[in-house]
């Protein structure tokens, strides 16, 4: 990374979930404590770096499942550092006028998005924000004060493999709900989360050792059960195939499918003209 862009401080007392993940896409904004842990979770789960992958290419499909059904507005929660395949870019590909929003709370990611778009995006259809997803209503405010994105208009808010590292306790789902509740009839919600639901035998035991070698991080995960991943969705319809396996939800056709269950998504729509849940919460 140019070092104009580095946050002045940077956290490597622990590894860091965000550039673990970035590792494992094959990136280079990580450090040498974030590679070894990356190591040491592949020798836990010898097929992380895979699912990582099938996590990433769900996250392209869903994506251009909302630019298919006329979706071009994007608020990504817990975005990561980018790599190939970042919201933007698909949306782009598809449509020339989509915009999207990026949150994340590690300063890397949000210094590396901040690069990524001076160099390749467009100021007034994306934007970078350093902010806690939990915040909802912070968020939104802030999102919105960057002029890229319409609040009349349906978006697409994303949660992709990041609940996993936030249990109930932090008010996650309250914020989730403010975020349904916030969005415009005919929205999308993309969510993927890991699971130990329907997960047998070897991945079982697999999964369990990462989820437990994430206490080393600084977000120890949390693997919720299908009826509380669907929870998330709240009122929202569920679109087919459901809350699946993420190398199972619409795969591109001629495509292998990933062999593993220990991570599913799904995409969710809200109703037009009905309202999701209680109001949002004040800041």
């Amino acid at each position: 990374m140019d070092p104009d862009f580095l946050p002045d401080v940077i956290d490597l007392d622990r590894p860091n979930i965000a550039r673990i993940y970035d590792w494992a896409l094959g990136g280079t904004a990580n450090w040498a404590i974030d590679r070894q842990f990356g190591e040491q979770a592949v020798q836990a789960f010898p097929l992380a770096k895979t699912l990582a992958r099938s996590n990433r290419d769900f996250l392209g499909r869903a994506v251009r499942y909302c630019l298919s059904e006329g979706i071009t507005q994007f608020l990504d929660l817990g975005s990561g550092i980018p790599t190939a395949g970042n919201v933007h870019e698909v949306a782009d590909d598809y449509a020339d006028d989509s915009r999207c929003v990026y949150v994340d709370n590690e300063p890397v990611a949000v210094a590396h998005g901040r690069m990524l778009l001076e160099e390749a995006g467009d100021p007034e259809r994306h934007a970078v924000l350093h902010a806690d997803l939990r915040d909802a209503c912070e968020v939104w405010e802030a999102a919105l004060a960057t002029g890229v994105l319409d609040p009349d208009r349906p978006i697409c808010l994303l949660t992709v493999a990041v609940l996993h590292f936030l249990p109930d306790v932090t008010g996650v789902r309250e914020a989730i709900r403010d975020y349904r509740t916030l969005l415009a009839p005919g929205s999308a919600y993309v969510l993927s989360h890991a699971t130990e639901s329907g997960v047998e035998g070897e991945e079982l035991e697999q999964i369990r050792k990462l989820v437990k070698l994430s206490e080393r991080s600084s977000s120890p995960a949390v693997s919720r059960s299908l009826d509380e991943i669907a929870a998330f969705f709240g009122t929202f319809d569920v679109v087919e195939p459901g809350i699946v396996p993420v190398g199972e939800w619409r795969p591109e056709p001629g495509a292998a499918t990933v062999p593993l269950a220990s991570v599913v998504g799904g995409v969710g729509r809200k109703p037009g003209g009905r309202n999701d849940d209680a109001g949002p919460r004040s800041p």
